[in-house]
C-alpha cells in the first residue's frame, strides 16, 4: 500500500458520500488519487486503471458509478469498492492501487 505523509485534506469539506478526486504528492510526482467517502471513513486509491494505466473518471473528478461499483471510463473495467478489486471487463483480477489513508481529529 502506497503511503502519502505530510498531505492533509480537511474532511468537513468533502461530500459525506461518495466519489472525489484529489492530487497529492506522492514519491515526488503529483498523483490523481480516487477518494472513497463513507460517513468517516475514507479510502483511496491510485486513479489509474490496471488495465491501459489511464485515468478512471471520464472528466477531472467525475467517476461513473454502476450498481456500487466503479466503471473506468476508458474501458468499461468495473471495481467493487471494497478492496478496488477489478470484477468485470478487461482486467478481471486486478486491483486499483490502495493509497493509506488515516482520519485525524482537527485541532
Amino acid at each position: 500500500m502506497e503511503s502519502v505523509s505530510g498531505s492533509l485534506i480537511e474532511l468537513a469539506d468533502w461530500p459525506p458520500e461518495g466519489l472525489s478526486e484529489t492530487e497529492v504528492g506522492l514519491d515526488g510526482e503529483r498523483q490523481s488519487l480516487v477518494v472513497l467517502r463513507r460517513g468517516e471513513d475514507v479510502k483511496a486509491w491510485l486513479n489509474v486503471c490496471p488495465h491501459a494505466g489511464r485515468r478512471l473518471d471520464w472528466a477531472p473528478g467525475k467517476f461513473l458509478v454502476d450498481k456500487g461499483r466503479l466503471v473506468c471510463a476508458a474501458h468499461g473495467a468495473s471495481f467493487e469498492l471494497e478492496q478496488g478489486q477489478c470484477v468485470a471487463g478487461p482486467c478481471v483480477g486486478a486491483s486499483l492501487v490502495p493509497v493509506a489513508v488515516v482520519v485525524a481529529a482537527a485541532g
